[in-house]
């Protein structure tokens, strides 16, 4: 019980939010769990009625570092960019993604891990999306919640059966976490325990997600606010239509898929957020204007990186993108098929991207 109440402290009014029934709701359905290679087709809650909620939570800050000053656009129309600073917290981002403590291994699976593949990985951050988008989280809880996965799998070896647990845990303490830091903007929603044993079919009591929410907190120090590939690739986009009269919603839309495509794939963990961020700018880019090339000089003086630096992830990205890789995982490609986002996940893209573009950009 101390354990409990150290992770997280439900006001009185979210404790007396009433979950509904598992076999009394006629708008939920409820599969049985199958085995981790397969549980995609676990379906999660369709149109719950969100609940506004008060949760309180224990957040370390991070460590400042001596941010070093870097040309950087100060005319960012969105308020949340802050451009008066953003040179200062742009470098201060940097700094804090390349700290050891929040990065995960980049080989865990190899070196940690005995039971939990790529593969299983891969299928697990798949249904997370669904997950994000059917209680409608805000984007930046799923990055984190897959940034909170890949730590703790870094140091805690985990049986299979126990990784959705993780899962949806990793995503109960995200979507606290993002709760509060945007509570001032808007109107968030965030999770609770007794959403997470709907989601896992009560295949586990409340008790062992509350134990799974302690040890991902005790494990990674309580160190939870770390930038993912979403805080670069917010402002990457910013840059990169710094000449639009308007913003180009196709290319954020691209950017977004593309980002959330680079989360299946384990061999995206040992890069940076910032360049997994700036290689998405690049190839959504390319998708748009293939002739044209996607790397420029501005481009390069924000991100910090050279066309050459993103050819790795880049090149990976794109296999994800042609379903040279991935293709089984289905989830993410039908969320950005759909007119929202502009039939993003329909869009045609050349096989191969020309070497020339890796070389460094003219002025």
């Amino acid at each position: 019980m101390a354990e409990e109440e150290n992770c997280v402290r439900i006001t009185r009014a979210a404790e007396k939010r009433a979950l509904p029934a598992a076999s009394g709701s006629p708008n939920k359905k409820r599969v049985v769990l199958g085995e981790i290679p397969n549980f995609s087709n676990v379906v999660v809650p369709v149109n719950t009625k969100p609940v506004t909620k008060t949760i309180t939570t224990t957040l370390i800050s991070t460590t400042k570092g001596s941010p070093t000053k870097v040309e950087t656009d100060a005319s960012y129309d969105d308020p949340q960019l802050c451009g008066a600073y953003a040179s200062d917290i742009d470098d201060y981002l940097h700094k804090m993604e390349m700290e050891s403590k929040r990065r995960p291994l980049p080989n865990y699976l190899e070196k940690v891990q005995k039971e939990v593949t790529a593969n299983m990985r891969g299928v697990l951050v798949d249904w997370l999306v669904e997950v994000a988008e059917k209680y409608k989280l805000l984007p930046d809880t799923l990055y984190l919640a897959i940034s909170y996965i890949d730590r703790f799998l870094s140091l805690n070896v985990v049986h299979k059966q126990k990784l959705q647990l993780l899962g949806v845990s990793s995503m109960l303490i995200a979507s606290k976490y993002e709760s509060l830091n945007e509570r001032k903007y808007e109107e968030i929603i965030a999770l609770d325990v007794g959403d997470c044993c709907y989601i896992l079919v009560n295949a586990y009591p409340k008790e062992e997600v509350v134990k799974m929410e302690a040890d991902i907190l005790k494990s990674l120090k309580f160190e939870m606010g770390n930038p993912t590939v979403k805080t670069f690739l917010r402002r990457f986009t910013s840059v990169a239509q710094k000449n639009n009269k308007s913003p180009n919603l196709q290319l954020e839309f691209l950017g977004y898929y593309l980002g959330e495509l680079s989360l299946l794939d384990y061999n995206c963990v040992k890069f940076l957020p910032s360049l997994v961020a700036a290689s998405v700018i690049f190839l959504a880019k390319f998708i748009i204007q293939p002739m044209i090339r996607p790397w420029c000089a501005t481009l390069q003086q924000y991100s910090g990186y050279k066309p050459a630096d993103l050819k790795d992830c880049v090149l990976i990205i794109h296999d994800l993108y042609v379903s040279r890789r991935g293709g089984p995982l289905q989830v993410i490609r039908k969320k950005y098929k759909q007119h929202k986002f502009k039939y993003v996940a329909s869009m045609p893209s050349p096989p191969e991207i020309r070497a020339s573009y890796f070389e460094d950009p003219k002025e």
